[in-house]
Parts: C-alpha cells; sequence; structure tokens
C-alpha cells in the first residue's frame, strides 16, 4: 500500500539505520524513482520495498560527502543537533534549527 505522505520532510536531519552515515534530506520520491540495476544492486534478504517513499539525501560519514538514495524504513530521525557538514547544505538551506535546515532554494 503506498503511504500518501513522507515521514520525514526537505532539511531534516536523519541517520541511516544500519550504516554509519546521515544526512539533510533535499528530494522526496513518494514511491521507487531510481534504476532497476541500483535496485537489483542491493542484497535480496535487505532490498526495501518499492512502495515507500525514498529520500535523496546530501550525506556525510567520517571518510566522504556525497549524495545518498534511501528508502524511509532505513531512516531515522537525527536528534543529535549537529550540523551536516556537506559541502552543498549552505547553497540549498539556511540556518540549522531543532534539526531542521530552513529551505532557501526554489523548487520546480
Amino acid at each position: 500500500m503506498l503511504r500518501s505522505c513522507a515521514k520525514y520532510s526537505l532539511g531534516q536531519v536523519v541517520r541511516h539505520k544500519q550504516h554509519s552515515f546521515r544526512g539533510v534530506v533535499f528530494d522526496v520520491d513518494p514511491e521507487f524513482s531510481n534504476s532497476d540495476d541500483w535496485y537489483e544492486s542491493i542484497p535480496e534478504d535487505i532490498r526495501p520495498v518499492k512502495d515507500q517513499p525514498f529520500y535523496h539525501l546530501l550525506a556525510e560519514n567520517d571518510q566522504s560527502y556525497y549524495i545518498a538514495y534511501v528508502s524511509e524504513q532505513n531512516l531515522m530521525a537525527d536528534h543529535s543537533g549537529e550540523p551536516v557538514d556537506h559541502p552543498d547544505v549552505p547553497e540549498m538551506f539556511g540556518a540549522l534549527q531543532d534539526g531542521i535546515y530552513a529551505i532557501q532554494f526554489q523548487m520546480n
């Protein structure tokens, strides 16, 4: 069953439940909208269902900054209050307040 709304919002800081990275939500797909190759590269026993929101994140871990595409089931809110240091955050967002960055870019 397709959920009508996403749990996390644009600008919100989230953390992956299994992998040690966190990021800022900058886009949300209401359901899976990436390539079949990408989807099939995920081991079948941990592959998320497609009919849930998927989030585009400005992500970071201890080694690097990157863009991540993550299913809602694999995310949780990050309540650390720590900023995300991804270099693209200042281009898209304003100040961080209560775990959410203010949106300062124009949506299409």
